[in-house]
């Protein structure tokens, strides 16, 4: 199994070399969940637990409880849940490798590094040579008046140049190269870094001249990468480093360290398109702005987005490109969207962009266009009645089929629930018709195959004997090591037999499992969320009995697996004659029943 770190949760990690699981295992059964937050929470003894008032909601009785038991926190008004990194992540809005190694520094611990492989280039020398060349466009910057001319003619003051390291890179094929590539390795760290390309004819050449320089800066503030913009005519107007071992377009923010730096906690940000939009809303005092790198908004950029903030405006030209990108955009969100995250789209006057615009107005002129901006739903239904003529049967139809893929991305929960009734009723369609379309187009396979395996949850009213053990299990890892994994328990049909079978097998192999780290190995998979809010439903069983219980649901979930399966062949017997390997296991079945 993939460790944690390395499962996407930050792919910073298997660039860096991944951090061994057993490292992760250790550090956050060690960690004392109850320190960690009451550093920066004041918590109050309540039996075995603490509790408080919220950190992520405000309410007035508490309803926040840490178990150090269970390295676990939860909070029973807005459903807040997670470990000791869980809360570092959400608290201090870090990434997960920055929370790992937030959490390591606090208990005294050096972060270990698995080699990530011959074919990757040493990260650490990419990142000075990155940092090198940061201060050298700095400084050139400083020494060419013409670059400071075109900054100041643009709104931008020193002291905001200064704080985005904008720096220039001089004309010239040859201005790092000279400075830096004084030997093979340098210039095998320059082309490492994107910084030099190879000329066809032998030898190198810089790859960013006569440019305004932008430096990319990840979570911690390192420079991965540059932006360069030409100061007058030229193609292309904005030139992006190529990726890297350490920079990948579809996964950094141009701004999002500068915006997390200047307000700790970000109520909202606005996703814009270039740097010097960026660059001059901080000069007007709008500091939380952000822009994706030349390529449209995904996954992993809302991902990061939402760990900053739980608003989202996305700030778009009103022309054909502008209307395009924002509707790439809300396909992208859509699978990102739940209960307590907004989202919006707000599109600008023909021939204005950021930077034009709150030149013009001023920062109060754009926060009144904010205020004003589309709700993802109105956006949505907005499109939606571009494509179809709602007056007519058919159309309205075709708008059902437009809507039917883009509900069944949106996370079950309220807000798909919510939206699905907005949309119903502009169909004038009953919600729960609307629902079983959407999820026809959710479930329905391309060809034949074998029946995907449903979330792990409860089925109709029937309590879930899998749900049970893995509850059990969950709260009392070590019940894991008194039972033997039964065979064929992962290939029962039983919803989450397999996950149970896994989470046996993954404690057998690791006896010193702890609760928390048993969560973390599941961070990045779909059964997380569901594994993390079964630890927020109370057992009201101490270890002894719990450990008889677990065992009595195991033989019961096997019982009742051997009775499906005896029906099924019953069943098939009487359609027709059976294969000589199903007679002997019908045969095995009685067997085992007497």
């Amino acid at each position: 199994m993939k460790s944690a770190a390395s499962s996407g949760t930050d792919n910073k990690n298997a660039v860096a070399g991944r951090i061994p699981q057993d490292f992760i295992d250790e550090l956050v059964a060690r960690a004392d969940i109850a320190e960690v937050v009451g550093m920066r929470v004041q918590l109050k003894k309540a039996g075995r637990e603490y509790k408080a008032c919220c950190p992520f909601h405000s309410e007035k009785t508490p309803s926040f409880t840490v178990s150090p038991d269970k390295g676990f926190y939860h909070c029973f008004g807005c459903g807040a849940h997670g470990t000791a990194l869980g809360f570092l992540m959400e608290f201090d809005r870090l990434e997960f490798v920055d929370a790992i190694e937030e959490l390591a520094q606090h208990l005294g611990l050096e972060v270990p590094r698995e080699d990530s492989g011959a074919s990757h280039s040493p990260v650490a020398p990419v990142f000075e040579i990155l940092s090198s060349a940061a201060k050298l466009y700095q400084q050139a910057l400083r020494e060419h008046p013409d670059a400071v001319a075109y900054l100041k003619q643009r709104g931008v003051a020193g002291e905001t140049a200064r704080d985005f390291g904008i720096g220039y890179a001089p004309a010239g094929w040859d201005f790092l190269l000279r400075a830096l590539g004084d030997s093979e390795t340098t210039r095998r760290e320059l082309q490492s870094a994107g910084l030099i390309a190879t000329r066809e004819s032998g030898g190198f050449y810089d790859r960013f001249r006569d440019r305004i320089m932008f430096p990319i800066r990840d979570a911690r503030g390192r420079t991965v990468a540059f932006g360069g913009r030409v100061m007058g005519e030229g193609e292309p107007k904005y030139l992006n480093s190529p990726e890297t071992a350490v920079f990948h377009k579809g996964r950094e923010l141009y701004g999002l360290f500068d915006a997390r730096r200047a307000s700790r906690r970000l109520d909202r940000i606005l996703v814009v398109e270039g740097y010097m939009d960026v660059v001059s809303l901080a000069e007007s005092g709008v500091h939380n702005a952000v822009a994706t790198l030349g390529t449209a908004t995904t996954a992993e950029h809302l991902k990061r987005l939402f760990r900053a903030t739980q608003e989202v405006v996305f700030c778009f030209d009103g022309d054909r490109a502008g209307r395009e990108a924002a509707w790439r955009a809300l396909q992208n969100t859509l699978p990102e969207m739940r209960e307590g995250r907004q989202v919006r789209f707000l599109f600008l006057p023909d021939g204005d962009d950021p930077d034009s615009l709150v030149r013009r107005e001023g920062a109060a002129g754009l926060g009144a266009r904010l205020e004003e901006a589309l709700p993802l739903s109105d956006y949505l239904l907005q499109a939606l009645k571009n494509q179809a003529d709602i007056t007519t049967t058919e159309g309205l139809a075709r708008l059902a089929e437009l809507a039917k893929p883009l509900l069944a991305v949106v996370p079950e929960g309220i807000y798909r629930d919510l939206l699905t009734d907005r949309l119903a009723g502009e169909l004038q369609l009953p919600a729960q018709r609307l629902s079983s379309l959407v999820a026809g187009a959710a479930a329905q396979p391309a060809t034949p195959g074998p029946r995907p395996r449903r979330p792990m949850g409860r089925g109709g009213n029937r309590p879930s004997l899998v749900r049970r053990a893995i509850q059990i299990v969950l709260n009392y890892p070590a019940v894991a090591g008194s039972v033997s994994v039964p065979t064929g328990l992962a290939e029962e049909s039983q919803r989450g037999a397999p996950l149970l079978a896994e989470i046996l097998r993954m404690l057998r192999a690791q006896p010193d499992l702890s609760c928390a780290g048993l969560l973390e190995r599941f961070r990045e998979r779909p059964e997380g969320p569901h594994l993390q809010q079964l630890l927020t439903e109370e057992l009201l069983l101490e270890a002894e009995p719990a450990a008889r219980e677990f065992a009595d649901c195991l033989a019961r979930i096997m019982a009742r697996g051997r009775d499906q399966r005896l029906a099924e062949l019953v069943e098939k017997a009487a359609a027709g004659p059976l294969s000589e390997a199903e007679r002997e296991e019908l045969r095995g079945i009685r067997r085992s029943e007497d």
